[in-house]
């Protein structure tokens, strides 16, 4: 089912039983497959710290959206990027080109995900988190942006976490709210990280603690 009001580029593939809300846009080449819902409208809580405008939904050329897929309203999905099954991309989240979301994995609201990111299976990036370029997070990793659990007035602001470009980040590791994890720091898998990371730094543990430095060998440049 596609509304009369969309846009869709040329050589664009659909799948079986597909939804595509109104405002949605397509572009050239972009492949969405079995059971995806495009422009979906949000329905939120009253008082949820997701409201905001929200337009219309933007896939630029060459993106593949895979089965079961569910994409919001006011979301932004760079070139060539991949969605991947089952995996749910919320509104005012951008994608940026070349970027893999892994299956079943949940971009939440208000998040940016730079260019070149590779997020495995099962991540949850919570609202109000920023992923720089180059990025690696590991299956199952999880952020959060919440220190009361919801015991906080409207005023208190919400802080995802910070990945900055290159760092990757493990399995199973945990980022408490409005930590930094530096340029090209590496987090174990199963770390739980309750302050912020350095560039460059190797941290491990729960709470995480560094161990040692990323050596020159292993930095992003000597593997593109």
């Amino acid at each position: 089912m596609i509304d009369e009001d969309t846009r869709v580029g040329s050589g664009v593939s659909f799948g079986a039983h597909v939804v595509v809300h109104a405002g949605t846009v397509i572009g050239d080449g972009c492949v969405i497959e079995d059971h995806v819902v495009l422009g979906k409208c949000p329905r939120l809580a009253r008082g949820s710290s997701a409201a905001g405008e929200v337009c219309g939904l933007e896939l630029a050329a060459a993106v593949t959206v895979c089965a079961g897929a569910v994409v919001f309203a006011g979301a932004h999905v760079g070139e060539g990027a991949i969605i991947g099954d089952q995996s749910y991309v919320r509104e005012r989240s951008s994608i940026g080109e070349g970027t893999v979301i892994g299956r079943g994995s949940v971009v939440d609201n208000d998040v940016r995900v730079g260019a070149r990111v590779r997020v495995q299976t099962g991540v949850y990036l919570t609202a109000f988190t920023l992923v720089e370029d180059d990025v690696f997070v590991g299956p199952g990793a999880s952020t959060t942006n919440d220190d009361t659990m919801s015991r906080h007035g409207p005023e208190m602001p919400l802080r995802g976490a910070i990945l900055r470009r290159a760092c990757r980040v493990g399995g199973g590791v945990v980022l408490t709210p409005g930590v930094e994890i530096g340029q090209e720091a590496f987090v174990a898998a199963g770390a739980l990280v309750t302050r912020d990371v350095p560039a460059r730094a190797v941290v491990m543990g729960v709470p995480a603690r560094v161990v040692r430095e990323v050596s020159d060998e292993d930095l992003l440049e000597r593997w593109r």
